[in-house]
């Protein structure tokens, strides 16, 4: 899995850390196993770096692991010259330093055993668990041989289909990914290229999402530095030119905890390098670069409450700058990201950002699903993540609680997607949405789609192909088109049609965010090539029909002898409250109560006339339909209002937009009393969602 070499001039992230020295531990894994009552130099490193996080860690199955591995590696070499050992080793460190339980060093340390010795799986099985031949199966390539052009795209597909159900399958990918990204100076330019080039589309946003910053940012720095050298180097000179840079947020760090210990915070206030990706993007948005732009203050305390009371303190002793602020506790990132960010104004004016979390939301920070351990052992205080018990869900299944919505989307569309080419290119559009939002439907339920997805990603995301069918949705109540774009917290109600052979729109791909919704939609259209066939670019005119004359109105006014007329703005019917208005000709317009045009005239000075109804019980009323468009709907509507013994003296059918037809129509009706059953009718009509009175 890594026959890069190490590139000596790699940046790196965590300035003053040891570097393993690759060329010690290969001697060292050259003199084979040591003693039974010491642990080998080679992995002493793990163990130390592991004891760190987990002191009562049983180190007894690392070294057999680091035993196993070294045996089968034995003979091996990097195209550095190293033993191929040190490349394991290292990628173990890696996972130990950000907190790694015994059952994911184990499997690092395995993790190229099967792929590239004789050792195999049932051999892995048998001597260290069901749960460490997984992750090694997890991450261990398809052959070329077998998938030719396809073998990279599938092997990815394999990994996220196994980090579906343990999440510590990419983390040991991420680490490996790293390690070879570190040592990649040996190889060919464009060979170096081609990797870094899949790292910054699928793996960087893989370690984004599973909130493994610590990884993430030094990938970034290792892809810039090949992707962009121009850029890298001039970023690099300048953070060297500016050895002093953060002199002004040691002034502001000082203050900030003289301010706590004031207030009787217990904290850790600490200053954070920008890594050089960081550096850059400053750079490009604010130009030239001020001290406090080199870095961020990070202050740590105990417990959430005080990282409220450090917020206040700070916005009470600094001038802050509100824009800035973000709460990412009370709504945490969905790659499990917790922290306040701030930023105050220091004496002379200088700005510094400020990142406030306990030091559990750092750890979480930094490490992101590796921090949280074994998501399968039994919590139990005190006990060993790979030594517990795995827990099952009533159902018999695994219950992983790290599993992010996100990756659950991924694993669904991607079963949708046989064709590599496919698979992968919808990968790298899905790993580029980096935003989430929560849309929550009617039933009570919420979806998790990516920022800026439309109704027709919430369609497919709640029904799957059966959302070929929809044809509109409401959105907090309202009616809008399935192009909507959906915002954080919006409630969503999917409208399907009742037609099962009711399909999508070619104009559907044009609003689609999600690989589900675009792979469902192109799937259906290349199988009804009929169906995709655009509407006529001219739109069709009203069709109007009109029948019979106008009868006399059953309304009776104050005025005697006073001709009647009905409004048509309202078109009133018994047993609706109505008032009336003198026109010209000494007609009298009656209008419902609640009709704008009574406000308008009683704001105008006009008074109005009382009206009553009659004994008559014939009506006329104005009835506004919304529907979208189908075929036979005129025809069905038609039908329903000839049932009700209604006379049509007008009816005006407006061009369809966007799937929506509106129809008006005024109704003569022989009874008052049967307008509400009428009205029911005709929203019981397929493809009909609102019947309202004009």
């Amino acid at each position: 899995m890594s026959a890069e070499a190490p590139k000596s001039d790699a940046p790196s992230r965590r300035r003053g850390r040891p570097r393993l020295d690759l060329r010690r531990l290969g001697r060292a894994a050259l003199l084979g196993p040591t003693a039974r009552d010491r642990l080998s130099d080679a992995i002493s490193h793990v163990a130390e770096a592991h004891r760190a996080h987990h002191p009562d860690a049983d180190l007894a199955v690392l070294h057999k692991a680091y035993v196993l591995a070294e045996s089968s590696h034995r003979g091996q070499f990097r195209k550095s010259g190293e033993p191929y050992i040190t490349h394991p080793l290292a990628v173990t460190l890696i996972l130990a330093e950000l907190g790694a339980e015994t059952t994911t060093l184990t499997a690092s340390l395995l993790h190229d055993t099967v792929e590239d010795t004789d050792v195999t799986l049932e051999q892995v099985r048998a001597e260290f668990g069901e749960e460490v031949c997984y992750l090694v199966d997890g991450v261990t390539k398809l052959e070329k041989v077998d998938y030719g052009a396809a073998a990279e795209p599938e092997t990815f597909r394999k990994m996220l289909v196994a980090t579906g159900s343990d999440v510590r399958v990419m983390s040991i990918k991420l680490a490996d990914r790293l390690h070879n990204m570190r040592t990649l100076g040996v190889m060919r330019p464009e060979k170096q290229a081609r990797i870094a080039r899949v790292t910054r589309d699928v793996l960087i946003p893989l370690a984004e999402r599973l909130g493994v910053q610590a990884l993430k940012t030094e990938l970034e720095d290792l892809v810039f530095a090949i992707l962009h050298p121009d850029e890298y180097e001039r970023t690099r000179a300048l953070i060297a030119d500016n050895p002093d840079a953060c002199d002004a947020l040691d002034a502001i760090a000082e203050r900030v905890r003289a301010v706590l210990r004031e207030a009787g915070i217990p904290s850790e206030v600490l200053i954070r390098p920008r890594h050089f990706v960081s550096v850059h993007r400053i750079r490009l948005k604010r130009g030239e670069l001020r001290g406090t732009d080199f870095g961020r203050l990070l202050v740590l305390v105990a417990e959430d409450a005080d990282c409220y009371a450090v917020l206040g303190e700070l916005h009470t002793c600094f001038t802050p700058l509100i824009s800035e602020f973000k709460d990412f506790i009370a709504a945490p990132k969905f790659n499990l990201y917790q922290s306040l960010h701030t930023a105050v104004a220091g004496p002379e004016g200088a700005v510094a950002e400020v990142l406030i979390r306990t030091h559990q939301m750092h750890k979480v920070a930094e490490a992101g699903v590796i921090a949280l351990g074994n998501p399968y052992a039994a919590a139990t205080e005190g006990t060993e993540a790979s030594g517990a018990a795995d827990t099952q869900q009533a159902d018999g299944e695994r219950a992983d609680p790290t599993r992010p919505g996100w990756l659950s989307r991924l694993l669904a569309w991607q079963e949708s997607a046989p064709d590599p080419d496919t698979f992968w290119t919808s990968l790298q559009a899905d790993l580029a949405e980096d935003r989430e939002i929560t849309v929550f439907r009617t039933d009570g339920g919420a979806l998790g789609l990516p920022e800026a997805a439309s109704c027709v990603d919430a369609a497919y995301a709640q029904y799957g192909e059966s959302a070929h069918a929809c044809i509109g949705a409401r959105v907090n109540g309202r009616l809008v088109t399935l192009s909507t774009q959906l915002g954080d917290g919006d409630t969503v109600q999917l409208l399907l049609a009742q037609d099962a052979a009711s399909g999508p729109s070619s104009d559907w791909l044009d609003h689609a965010r999600t690989p589900a919704a675009r792979i469902a939609i192109t799937k259906w259209l290349a199988e009804h090539p009929e169906g995709a066939k655009p509407p006529a670019s001219a739109p069709r005119a009203p069709a109007a029909v009109f029948a019979g004359r106008r009868t006399a109105a059953n309304a009776v006014t104050d005025l005697p002898h006073a001709p009647v007329r009905l409004a048509g703005c309202c078109t009133p019917v018994p047993p609706d409250a109505v008032t009336g208005f003198p026109v010209r000709g000494g007609t009298v317009t009656v209008h419902r109560a609640e009709c704008p045009a009574v406000a308008r005239m009683r704001a105008l000075g006009r008074e109005p006339v009382g009206v009553r109804w009659g004994d008559a019980s014939e009506c006329r009323v104005t009835l506004v339909v919304e529907s979208f468009g189908r075929t036979r709907l005129l025809a069905d509507l038609t039908e329903v209002i000839a049932m009700a013994d209604a006379a049509i003296v007008s009816a005006v059918v407006e061009p369809p937009s966007e799937q929506r037809v509106r129809h008006t129509y005024t109704l003569q009706l022989p009874d008052a009393a049967g307008l509400s059953v009428l009205m029911r009718a005709m929203r019981d009509v397929a493809g009909v969602y609102d019947v309202s009175r004009a």
